[in-house]
C-alpha cells in the first residue's frame, strides 16, 4: 500500500513537472518568442495558456507596450555656435519580436541603440538652428524631423519610435553667469530708453500746460482788467449822477467816509471850527459855501 502511495506521488510530481515545462501564458502585454536549441520557432503574440516541447523548447519574453528611453544630458552646437544642453526622451515600441531579439536581444540593448540614434539625429538637427529658433516656432518642425529620421533608422531593430522630445534645453553652467548678465544689461538698456521717451513727453506735456496757463492767466487778467475799468466807470458815473441830485448829501457822505478812514476809537481830533468836517459835526443840516445849492 504504501509502494503505491509512493508511485502516484511520483507520478503526480512528475505530470505536474511536465505541465509546467509545457504550458505558459501569454499576458496581453507582451509578445514570446519560442526557440528550440536556439533556433527560432514561433512567435506568440496573443494573450493566453500556450505549449511548447518541455526541455527542449525556451520561451523569450519581449514587452509590447510603448517604453521610454531617457537619455544622458549631452552638449550640442547650434548653427550660431552656441552650446546648448539638451536632455532628450525617446517612446517606442517593439512590432517585430524576432528582428528585436535577434538584433538587439533585450530592451537594455535596445535603449542604447535608440539614444545612439536620437543623439546623432539631434546633434544634426540643432546644428541646422540658430539657439533663438529653438525656443520659438522652428522647435516643433526640428523635432519631427529628428522623430521621423529615428524611426527609419530604429526599423533594422524591430522597433517603431513613436517620438522624440527634448525634456530640458539650457545653457552649460559656466556659460549661464555671462549670458544673464547680457541679458540684465539688455533690459536696463530698454528701460533707460523707455525713461528716457517717458521724460521727453513729460516736458512736452509739462511746457505745452505752462504755456496754456500763461494764456489762461493772462486772458483772465486782461478780463479782470477790463471789468474793474467797467466798474470804476460805472462807479464814478453813479457817484456823479448821485452828486448833481443832492451835493449836500453827497458832500455829507464823503465827510463820513473820511471821519471813518482818518479816526479810530482811541484817536484824538483838533479840528479849526471853519473846516467842514467840524460843521457837519455841529451843524449837519447847514451847507457850507459854495456846496449844495446856491
Amino acid at each position: 500500500m504504501k509502494a503505491n502511495s509512493g508511485a502516484i506521488v511520483l507520478v503526480l510530481l512528475v505530470l505536474f513537472v511536465l505541465a509546467n515545462a509545457t504550458v505558459f501564458f501569454v499576458d496581453e502585454k507582451e509578445y514570446v518568442l519560442i526557440t528550440q536549441f536556439g533556433e527560432y520557432k514561433r512567435t506568440i503574440s496573443e494573450p493566453g495558456l500556450n505549449y511548447k516541447v518541455p526541455f527542449t523548447q525556451t520561451i523569450r519574453r519581449v514587452e509590447k507596450r510603448i517604453l521610454a528611453s531617457d537619455a544622458t544630458p549631452e552638449e550640442y552646437l547650434t548653427a550660431d555656435k552656441k552650446r546648448l544642453i539638451a536632455d532628450p526622451i525617446t517612446r517606442w515600441r517593439v512590432i517585430d519580436p524576432l528582428l528585436f531579439y535577434t538584433s538587439v536581444a533585450n530592451v537594455t540593448m535596445a535603449s542604447q541603440r535608440v539614444d545612439d540614434i536620437v543623439g546623432g539625429e539631434l546633434r544634426q538637427e540643432l546644428a541646422r538652428f540658430d539657439m533663438g529658433e529653438m525656443v520659438g516656432s522652428a522647435r516643433t518642425a526640428m523635432m519631427d524631423n529628428v522623430t521621423k529620421r529615428t524611426a527609419e533608422k530604429a526599423k533594422e531593430f524591430g522597433i517603431q519610435v513613436v517620438d522624440v522630445q527634448i525634456k530640458h534645453l539650457d545653457l552649460p553652467k559656466e556659460v549661464q553667469a555671462s549670458v544673464y548678465a547680457r541679458m540684465v544689461a539688455e533690459r536696463e538698456r530698454l528701460a533707460k530708453g523707455y525713461r528716457a521717451q517717458g521724460q521727453e513727453e513729460y516736458d512736452k506735456i509739462t511746457a505745452q500746460t505752462d504755456k496754456e496757463q500763461q494764456i489762461i492767466l493772462a486772458q483772465a487778467a486782461k478780463q479782470a482788467k477790463e471789468l474793474r475799468g467797467d466798474g470804476d466807470a460805472t462807479s464814478t458815473r453813479i457817484y456823479a449822477e448821485a452828486y448833481g441830485k443832492d451835493p449836500e448829501f453827497y458832500a455829507f457822505i464823503r465827510n463820513l467816509e473820511a471821519y471813518e478812514k482818518s479816526l479810530d476809537k482811541d484817536a484824538t481830533l483838533v479840528l479849526s471850527t471853519g473846516s467842514n468836517l467840524f460843521r457837519y459835526l455841529t451843524k449837519p443840516g447847514r451847507s457850507p459855501e459854495g456846496a449844495g445849492q446856491p
